[in-house]
């Protein structure tokens, strides 16, 4: 998973630069990822290895959590069984909003790593993106944001079918 192209704290470019970036910084947590996304479409999510990781995660720390907040939840749905999969398992600690119509046109995603690490994707439409490790500063502000996102969603993606 280590590449010597990535470069913490700079600007980089490149879906599959990005895809590993987020899985280094995915791999760092311990106790908490925050997720904001469009939909997860990019990002390499979908893989096996990403799916391992979350796995892992969930399964190592009994305090363990993720939180995703998502503008559209039809992709996680439906091009995600493995994730779902996970949700299913792990909802007492696996929690995915949707937002509302009048947050549907942030253009940027993150991930926050234990209140320590990041990544920021800076338009949904390029693959420029900045990650770093131990950057608190960052990492607050994009916390503060993640948090108000998540007390504005609307929906929560649930895996449990309901019925009479």
């Amino acid at each position: 998973m280590s590449d010597s192209s990535l470069i913490p704290d700079q600007i980089m470019s490149g879906e599959a630069l990005y895809a590993q970036a987020i899985q280094l910084v995915l791999a760092k947590a311990q106790h908490q990822l925050l997720i904001f996304d469009q939909d997860l479409s990019r990002g390499d999510y979908a893989s096996l290895a990403s799916y391992e990781i979350l796995k892992n995660f969930l399964s190592a720390n009994i305090a363990s959590e993720i939180r995703i907040v998502l503008q559209h939840a039809d992709y996680f749905q439906q091009k995600f069984p493995k994730l779902n999969n996970l949700l299913k398992i792990y909802q007492h600690k696996m929690h995915v909003h949707v937002v509302g119509n009048g947050l549907k046109n942030i253009k940027s995603c993150f991930i926050v790593a234990d209140s320590m690490h990041y990544i920021k994707r800076i338009h949904i439409d390029q693959a420029r993106f900045r990650f770093a490790f131990n950057d608190q500063e960052n990492v607050e502000i994009l916390r503060n944001q993640f948090l108000e996102l998540e007390a504005a969603a609307q929906d929560k993606v649930s895996v449990t079918t309901l019925g009479i």
